[in-house]
């Protein structure tokens, strides 16, 4: 957690600096992975730049926010991904448009999509969150990764942490044979969790990605497991999109083709983000 109003005690603050590195690195020595990247959250403000930009406007799945950066701030050590209900213009609309981003000619809901394209990416390695994310219903959290090359579904995605309408899911899809994706899923009823007592807590997403298989955690519960093998583009090609690069994008998107009604959930709501590290093995 951020530490404050120590400035006249330089000795506590190291060993506080130092305990969170032995905590890290002990987390870093289990199965012989080791910290590669990491971002805490503990500096009040603007998330890292050097780690994160943002999704802006209306982007996928007919989805009710218009994402911005406003609605994403770091503080008492947690980012905070806030959902908010508030009307603005749509400065995209065009009127007639069959474009779903364009022909709405107002903006009802606001949130904010952040991602490392460009900034951050990592090939093969062990991917950890610990976040509370909020079930009400509408709501679409979600921390995922997408491949640097190649369109949608050919680069490859991953949900390590995916819900919507009462359900957890762990997802992987490339490229069918017909250019749509390909997905191997699992879903988990969040009723079987414990549904609202489950949600007020934290718990730890975990993908671990090996040059043999992708499986998918939470609290240390395996939800899916694929053979790396199997997850080749089906367009011929050859090409794996797990076998490169990815980034990854943390959102709290609303509605639109899986998310549900929201018309039924008060506002503001928020997805708050403990960490997100990522380990890899030691070489």
């Amino acid at each position: 957690m951020l530490i404050r109003h120590f400035r006249y005690f330089p000795v506590i603050i190291f060993l506080v600096s130092c305990n969170r590195k032995l905590v890290q690195s002990k987390a870093s020595d289990k199965d012989g992975y080791r910290l590669v990247w990491a971002d805490e959250f503990n500096k009040d403000g603007e998330p890292d730049t050097a780690n994160w930009s943002y999704e802006r406007g209306f982007v996928r799945n007919e989805e009710l926010q218009w994402y911005q950066p406003e609605n994403a701030k770091c503080e008492n050590g947690l980012l905070v991904i806030e959902a908010k209900k508030e009307t603005k213009t749509n400065p995209n609309y065009v009127d007639g448009s069959r474009d779903w981003r364009k022909k709405r000619s107002l903006i009802n809901y606001t949130s904010s999509c952040l991602i490392t394209k460009g900034k951050r990416s990592w090939q093969y390695g062990r991917f950890e969150m610990r976040a509370r994310i909020d079930i009400s219903k509408g709501l679409w959290p979600a921390w995922w990764t997408l491949g640097i090359t190649q369109d949608w579904p050919g680069n490859g995605e991953i949900d390590i942490m995916e819900y919507y309408r009462g359900k957890l899911l762990a997802n992987i899809a490339c490229l069918r044979k017909d250019r749509k994706a390909e997905w191997y899923s699992n879903k988990f009823s969040t009723d079987s969790l414990g549904a609202e007592s489950w949600a007020k807590q934290f718990h730890i997403w975990r993908m671990d990605w090996t040059e043999d298989y992708i499986a998918l955690y939470v609290d240390d519960h395996l939800l899916n497991k694929v053979i790396l093998d199997t997850l080749v583009n089906k367009d011929g090609s050859g090409f794996n999109p797990f076998r490169q690069p990815h980034y990854m994008l943390l959102n709290l998107a609303l509605g639109g083709q899986n998310g549900g009604d929201v018309t039924a959930t008060g506002f503001p709501r928020k997805f708050e983000i403990d960490y997100v590290r990522v380990y890899q093995k030691n070489k």
